[in-house]
């Protein structure tokens, strides 16, 4: 996937990310004002309230905007919709105090009875948005103050919640207050947003189309198109890329690595790597019998030779981590060190569990049940496919059968939502500021992102505590704490945070990585 890890609401909630590949050859493009973007998997919405991969958001991104940003090189948070905010003392009530004159897409005014609208829908019990429902728990009201101003009110405090106020997505009432279900209301393909960018069309399997927003109070962008292309295969798309037919692709390892270091190459692209906050896991469904008990968990991280499979499937591009805190976050604990491949320590440790080969037929059973499992990844992610092909070989030599079953996108996120997997291959794209409550609270094992089921009464404490501490240094005490619960319990075994491998045409200049990464907004074409 691209990993652009949305500009503008990257700290609003966890999203589910993979590195997929993406389209269909097209003609080259000659208008030096497009930008053509590799899109590798298609978004199921582009309601910001109801989507929840980083496909989605990150079109989002430049067509919806929120109360306040980040910035992005600082990361404080800044004005963008608001104008200025006010906090009472006992950081119960947030004022915000909104831009007069703001058009939505379609030339209506932005007003107070759309933030206020979109809450309502956020919190609506029917909304299929359960991974951000979670963090206005405790926000009792908003109030419309007058046309161009709304007051959030807490029952508690909550030390995220000037960002989440002020980050919460807004759509156009005006719109969606048609009668109509919000889940599957028409324009959550033909969005209408406050960005600079406004939405031209969506081909299914094919493109989505942004142009420039005649209605954007600010400056207008120099690139005024910006075309994603769908292409699931990501050696097809680097072909397109070579040809000009892309601009904008985030690279495989092996590509980064052997295909894409030719001076003819390095003349026409920018070759760009950073991090962002983000890691890749297995997860182990703790509700299926063999991934209940803890033992099994720590048995299977043991029997996998993470540092191997980083250098010989990401060509040592990473690093491996042992929790669920963006590594450079002063919340990760780098007191943990990462459990080695042992295979002699995870067969010991499911010896313990029960499981041995009572009948000699070369698997372990338990309770007249074999350890056989599926493990489920995307279809069009090379890196899940031979990180199965090596799990499922080295698994058999302990005596654990492995199958593996692929999804096209759509349908793995879908069967990720219902839970309906044994194990799974996949990534977060993670906030900045680190609340779990949305993976890892038991509250959220049914219908929020907790689809491991995982569940630990200290766990549980520390999240509710630490969302009440404005003090950083007892928070991050906290977090510490939480991650070394979490490593204990091994609901996931964490694999990498990897590095963004982007190329960038060098028809346009003014391309920087900012500590938030990439944002085309800023970049301007070439002479």
């Amino acid at each position: 996937m691209i990993k652009f890890f949305f500009k503008r609401i990257s700290y609003l909630f966890f999203s589910f990310i993979f590195i997929l590949g993406g389209c269909h050859p097209s003609k080259k493009i000659k208008d030096p004002f497009i930008l053509n973007i590799h899109l590798s998997a298609e978004p199921d919405t582009l309601n910001p309230i109801t989507s929840t991969d980083a496909y989605s958001s990150s079109i989002n991104s430049h067509i919806y905007e929120n109360l306040v940003e980040r910035d992005k090189d600082t990361l404080e948070i800044v004005p963008l919709l608001a104008e200025r905010w006010q906090i009472s003392k006992d950081k119960l009530r947030y004022r915000f105090f909104l831009k007069k004159g703001v058009k939505w897409s379609d030339g209506v005014e932005l007003t107070a009875d759309d933030i206020i609208y979109s809450f309502n829908k956020i919190k609506d019990p029917q909304t299929a948005c359960a991974q951000l429902k979670v963090y206005y728990l405790d926000v009792k009201e908003v109030k419309k103050i007058d046309k161009y101003t709304i007051e959030f009110k807490y029952s508690k405090p909550y030390f995220l919640a000037l960002e989440f106020c002020g980050g919460i997505p807004i759509v156009p009432k005006h719109i969606f207050a048609d009668g109509t279900d919000f889940n599957t209301h028409k324009n959550n393909r033909f969005p209408v947003g406050t960005g600079p960018y406004k939405f031209k069309e969506w081909q299914t399997g094919k493109k989505i189309v942004l142009v420039a927003n005649e209605n954007y109070r600010g400056k207008s962008p120099s690139i005024k198109k910006v075309v994603y292309k769908l292409v699931s295969e990501s050696n097809v798309a680097l072909q397109m890329l070579k040809k000009g037919e892309l601009d904008y692709m985030s690279l495989r390892p092996i590509q980064w690595v052997r295909q894409t270091n030719s001076d003819k190459f390095n003349d026409k692209f920018y070759k760009l790597k950073y991090y962002n906050p983000s890691f890749n896991y297995i997860g182990w469904n703790s509700r299926k019998s063999f991934f209940s008990d803890r033992r099994v968990r720590q048995a299977l991280t043991h029997l996998i030779n993470r540092k191997a499979i980083l250098d010989k499937l990401k060509f040592g591009l990473g690093k491996i981590v042992t929790g669920n805190f963006y590594l450079y976050s002063k919340n990760y604990n780098k007191n943990i060190n990462y459990l080695p491949y042992d295979p002699d320590q995870g067969k010991k440790l499911l010896e313990e569990a029960g499981w041995l080969d009572t009948n000699q037929d070369g698997i372990l059973d338990k309770d007249g049940q074999n350890f056989q499992f599926t493990f489920s990844i995307p279809s069009s992610s090379k890196f899940s496919e031979r990180l199965a092909s090596i799990l499922k070989e080295d698994f058999s030599k302990i005596g654990i059968e492995m199958s593996i079953n692929k999804f096209e996108w759509a349908v793995f996120v879908e069967k990720i939502h219902k839970r309906d997997f044994e194990a799974v291959s996949l990534g977060w794209s993670l906030g900045y500021s680190g609340d779990p409550y949305q993976l890892w609270h038991s509250s959220q094992i049914e219908q929020g992102s907790n689809y491991c089921a995982f569940k630990d009464i200290e766990a549980d404490q520390i999240i509710e505590q630490a969302r009440v501490e404005f003090n950083d240094q007892r928070r991050t005490k906290m977090y510490q704490r939480f991650h070394e619960i979490i490593h204990h319990h091994q609901p996931y075994t964490f694999l990498y945070c990897s590095p963004s491998l982007v190329v960038v045409s060098k028809r346009f200049l003014n391309v920087k990585i900012h500590v938030m990464g990439l944002d085309f907004e800023e970049w301007q074409v070439a002479k």
